[in-house]
């Protein structure tokens, strides 16, 4: 960042910490770099395309920038490429109103700890949002069969039974999996999926709809490639929705890797992943 100055920096970091101000939910990294040019007037320098990573200036600039913010807890980064600000972000905003100033005082905390290398955390974390762009673009793109066969074969490693499957060109469809805890659902209760693949975030409406296909006995999973909106988060955690989780594509990930394991090689090639290994930023 040698032809930029500390207070270019500082104003760059201020309009990342603008966008997600009103955004507890956070934002992908890739939104907020490519809103950052209509906040912000860039220079040719900044527009213009690394030829050590490939990636515009600026956009390695912020990445770079961003390494002290998250070390020191103003910002917090999922390893899925989502950006958040933290109640300590906010409160040093408040504190530090002026961006260069804002920008020092967490270049002053970083530096205490001893923190180094932000590079070596930049390329990190462009590598895990990348990797989860693709398998993202992946799952999204799948048909609705291959979806619940990949849902189903999740059930199956997490020890769950599946008695029934409906067929995916069926009309309408209120329910897409069956599951039991036991190989012939002789316990009484079942768990009841649904799916929705390929369509917008679920509202707060498909989510009473999704309660009320359930019986006395049943347990709901309302999947959506699709995401929820915030109040349906909200009301997840209530009691009137005790008997139903949600999980969207990031939630869904994250249990298939926890059981990648206990998968039928049939299942792992429906999403063949592979680990690579990259040099890691040091905790």
């Amino acid at each position: 960042m040698t032809n930029v100055t500390l207070s270019r920096v500082g104003e760059l970091i201020r309009s990342v910490f603008e966008l997600l101000w009103n955004k507890p939910d956070g934002l992908p990294a890739r939104e907020i770099i490519a809103f950052i040019p209509e906040l912000v007037k860039l220079t040719d320098y900044e527009r213009a395309i690394s030829s050590t990573n490939g990636l515009p200036k600026y956009e390695g600039i912020i990445r770079v920038a961003t390494v002290p913010l998250t070390t020191v807890g103003w910002l917090r980064k999922s390893n899925k490429g989502r950006w958040y600000l933290t109640e300590q972000g906010r409160q040093a905003c408040k504190k530090y109103t002026g961006a260069l100033e804002l920008y020092k005082e967490a270049l002053r905390i970083y530096d205490e700890r001893g923190r180094g290398r932000p590079e070596v955390t930049m390329v990190f974390e462009a590598a895990q949002e990348k990797a989860w762009e693709h398998i993202q673009k992946f799952l999204q793109a799948a048909g609705l069969a291959e979806f619940q066969a990949l849902v189903a074969d999740l059930l199956r490693a997490m020890n769950y039974h599946v008695l029934w499957i409906a067929r995916a060109d069926k009309e309408p469809r209120p329910i897409d999996i069956v599951a039991s805890v036991d190989q012939i659902g002789a316990n009484g209760v079942r768990i009841l999926v649904q799916i929705k693949h390929k369509g917008q975030a679920v509202t707060i409406e498909g989510l009473r709809s999704a309660l009320s296909a359930l019986g006395p006995h049943d347990f709901g999973l309302l999947i959506s490639t699709g995401g929820f909106t915030a109040e349906v988060w909200d009301a997840i955690q209530s009691r009137e929705y005790q008997r139903i989780n949600a999980l969207d594509l990031e939630r869904l990930f994250d249990l298939w890797i926890s059981n990648h394991d206990k998968l039928s090689q049939e299942a792992r090639n429906r999403l063949p992943i592979k680990p690579v290994h990259f040099l890691a930023p040091v905790d």
